[in-house]
């Protein structure tokens, strides 16, 4: 999965920072440098930045049918669904990931069960080598080029609190990454990192078309990624993976043009003592700033659910998870997403800097604390190693957040000017949308911008 702990406070924790409030967060720098327009235009040093058209989806990409009954009140979920799927290489199997099975969430009791897989209504057969991964083996190899048609009927068990994506705090549920996911990786093959212990990680998954029917009982509201057409359907196009919220939400919404129109709307759980529309304003001005900066936000909606029992924050496509007291840096972070991992995505347990590190820049220009990320102290076993894969990283979590989020940002900011680096990360989010990009990506991009850029991200260990 895509997910993080946005920064609140600057003490280590798994993925991130734990988030408690903005006003231990380290001070700010003025902002360096200025914003360009979406597309391009003049910077700082006179020069242009060359930004060219934004990729578009591919028009193989996979597209789900998820229908979901939920009985918030107990945690079950009853779901089906239906996907088409087309691989660009020859594969004899298929792997779709239970990320709701993970180390973290198990062990708060949360359960994932699927029922058979069916191809064209024959039953395929399938195994489990691990708790988060199902493989499928349909009576013949899959040609590239050759569409599948499948059906996953799965049961979804949320007994309780946990502090990952897939919780349940009273009649509050949160669920992210929650149904069987094609672990895809076009040109590669299936991503099959095993589940790691950190904090909502990690998942890879190709930009799909999602839609979701969610039932609830009556007086209850719902929050997702897509567009609501107010009959309880939610549509996507372009997103590499869905989240819901459900529960008792006060809401506010706004209407943004950053250039095209973005509905946005945030809900805070009751029980959370904090007002919709304060989240609204940040998330708004975020939103506005960032695609400036990267582009412009892609999708025509934006949800934001503010829920109990979540320490820092969740991104998805077009929808973000955070718990109490995050509005301060948490937000901004969190938003960023939307760009790095969202729009541009990546093996996140094969390079989780490429988002981490690239939503820590988005959160420190917008927040202006750049100068105050560059003071910062990265640990001896951690400098030089941002390149490295969760297997690094996870048994070295205490200093995780320092040497990916914070040395990300050094590493970017070592490149030049800051609106600069701006200029290369619109140049990569337009070449590799909808993408599951490497770092040879990233080091192209910067290239067309810093001659240098190889020799400097390679002092902090970032290589093709």
């Amino acid at each position: 999965m895509a997910a993080c702990r946005g920064a609140e406070r600057t003490s280590s924790r798994g993925r991130g920072e734990v988030a408690t409030s903005s006003s231990s967060a380290p001070p700010a720098a003025p902002a360096t440098g200025s914003v360009a327009p979406p597309g391009g235009g003049a910077t700082a040093s006179g020069s242009s930045c060359p930004v060219p058209p934004r990729a578009a989806p591919r028009p193989d990409r996979p597209r789900y049918s998820i229908r979901l009954r939920i009985d918030p009140a107990t945690g079950s979920v009853d779901g089906s669904e239906d996907v088409e799927f087309t691989p660009d290489l020859a594969t004899d199997h298929l792997v779709f990931r239970l990320w709701a099975n993970s180390p973290r969430t198990a062990r708060a009791g949360v359960h994932e069960d699927v029922a058979g897989v069916r191809q064209d209504a024959a039953a395929v057969p399938t195994t489990e080598p691990d708790p988060t991964t199902l493989l499928a083996t349909p009576p013949r190899p899959l040609d590239a080029g050759r569409q599948v048609s499948l059906s996953v009927p799965f049961h979804l068990v949320v007994p309780g609190p946990a502090d990952d994506r897939v919780s349940r705090s009273g009649d509050t549920l949160r669920m992210g990454s929650f149904f069987p996911l094609l672990a895809w990786e076009p040109g590669t093959g299936w991503a099959t990192e095993p589940p790691v212990s950190g904090f909502a990680e990690a998942s890879t998954a190709p930009a799909a078309d999602i839609t979701l029917e969610v039932t609830v009982p009556a007086g209850y509201d719902v929050l997702a990624t897509g567009v609501p057409d107010g009959a309880g359907h939610w549509s996507a196009s372009g997103v590499r993976d869905a989240a819901v919220s459900v529960g008792h939400f006060a809401t506010a919404s706004a209407t943004i043009h950053v250039p095209d129109t973005v509905q946005v709307t945030v809900g805070v759980a009751a029980g959370v003592a904090e007002p919709a529309a304060a989240y609204l304003a940040r998330v708004v001005s975020t939103l506005e700033d960032d695609s400036g900066r990267f582009g412009p936000y892609p999708w025509p909606a934006f949800t934001m659910a503010v829920e109990p029992a979540l320490r820092g924050g969740i991104e998805y496509p077009m929808h973000v998870m955070q718990g109490p007291g995050t509005i301060g840096r948490t937000t901004p972070h969190e938003v960023g997403h939307q760009w790095f991992y969202g729009l541009v995505g990546n093996d996140q347990g094969r390079d989780p800097w490429l988002d981490e590190g690239l939503a820590s820049w988005a959160e420190a220009r917008h927040e202006s604390t750049l100068a105050a990320f560059v003071r910062r102290a990265v640990p001896p076993a951690g400098r030089g190693h941002l390149g490295e894969a969760m297997t690094y990283w996870t048994p070295r979590q205490a200093i995780y957040y320092a040497g990916v989020y914070v040395q990300g940002v050094q590493a970017l900011a070592a490149l030049g000017p800051s609106d600069r680096v701006d200029c290369a990360l619109r140049i990569y989010a337009a070449r590799n949308a909808y993408r599951i990009a490497r770092p040879a990506d990233l080091l192209d991009a910067t290239t067309a911008v810093f001659a240098d850029a190889a020799s400097t991200l390679a002092r902090f260990g970032v290589h093709r």
